[in-house]
């Protein structure tokens, strides 16, 4: 049974629940902002869900739900944010957001974090800058999840990457994407219903696939070898360029005692999209082109979708009719209504 609730009112009951359980003002709104928008893009894997997880491991001393951020100079346009083991939502939007002042005055900048949790699905964060007239490339990392090409067992985590630009009189075009075919989150899912997996997925502990997540311990790469190049490459602008830990080193989300810190990193490149032409022709070309690639003739006679056509679809759908919470979650966020004194429905 899946039952239905309103964005607006979940909104307001996820920030009324983060506010209760401790969190501070901009930690609340960054969290809120994070979980509910992944939720209604359909990006059910880091929405809503984790919202019960997130409060356990803030109540737990995993993550500060009171950060004392602090911006350390490293060039005029390069900055590192060392967040105090903040949630990784407002983590990265108080990083985006020094990236866009620093980019307006010298046309592209980097921030990179350090002592950060998980920033969820990195398109909420992103998304907003795009809107501003920003081109952003946004990459973070996680523990060991993805099968490593050839061998047996995973060594990098899911290390996902997301590019947003600004698009003339519609949403950005906004790419967010694991480097692997599956997320964990998905496959927790997927373990919970019983359910068996999608072939082609993810691999038992000796290596070899399976399409039992009881059995599955990694995932598998996109493009094979390719995907687990990019994971790499992901895995070294978060992990060796800000000096968080790589790899193996990372603490596992679900395993790791909860009292712990996970240190993770977060990478943003911000580019003015006038550096080169003016925003306006930007934009309209960026318009233009989507345009042309939907009239693309195609065998299947459906749509063809850009990145963020499908989650832009599923948004207008969900603020029509709702968010869709399954029957275990309902029972959970119920817990958290009647602990915290704020009402659901």
């Amino acid at each position: 049974m899946v039952i239905r609730i309103g964005y607006n009112k979940l909104y307001k009951f996820v920030k009324a629940i983060l506010s209760k359980s401790g969190l501070d003002k901009f930690s609340t709104n960054a969290v809120s902002k994070g979980l509910c928008e992944a939720s209604l893009r359909g990006v059910d894997s880091h929405g809503i869900k984790l919202l019960p997880h997130y409060i356990e491991s803030a109540i737990k001393g995993r993550k500060n739900p009171k950060p004392n951020f602090k911006f350390i100079k490293k060039f005029p346009s390069v900055y590192l944010l060392d967040a105090d083991h903040a949630f990784g939502h407002a983590a990265g939007i108080k990083a985006i957001n020094k990236s866009m002042q620093l980019t307006n005055k010298y046309g592209l900048s980097v921030v990179a974090v350090k002592n950060s949790s998980h920033p969820g699905a990195m398109a909420p964060i992103v998304l907003d800058a795009a809107k501003k007239g920003y081109i952003v490339l946004a990459f973070t990392h996680a523990d060991a999840l993805q099968l490593t090409f050839n061998g047996i067992r995973p060594f990098f985590g899911t290390n996902p990457i997301c590019f947003a630009a600004p698009r003339k009189n519609e949403e950005p075009f906004c790419l967010d994407m694991s480097t692997s075919k599956f997320t964990w989150n998905k496959l927790m899912n997927y373990k919970n219903l019983k359910k068996k997996l999608p072939e082609n997925v993810a691999a038992d502990k000796f290596g070899k696939i399976t399409t039992d997540p009881f059995k599955a311990t990694s995932l598998l790469s996109i493009g094979d070898y390719k995907g687990f190049g990019l994971s790499a490459m992901v895995e070294i602008f978060c992990s060796i360029f800000t000096g968080m830990n790589y790899g193996r080193d990372i603490p596992s989300m679900y395993k790791y005692s909860l009292k712990k810190k996970r240190k993770l990193g977060q990478f943003y490149l911000t580019i003015r999209s006038d550096a080169c032409v003016s925003k306006k022709s930007f934009a309209s070309r960026l318009k233009k082109m989507s345009v042309s690639v939907r009239k693309e003739p195609n065998k299947k006679k459906e749509k063809i979708l850009l990145p963020n056509d499908k989650e832009v679809y599923c948004s207008i759908l969900r603020k029509k009719t709702g968010i869709p919470i399954e029957q275990k979650l309902f029972k959970n966020l119920i817990k958290l209504s009647k602990k915290y004194k704020v009402k659901l429905i």
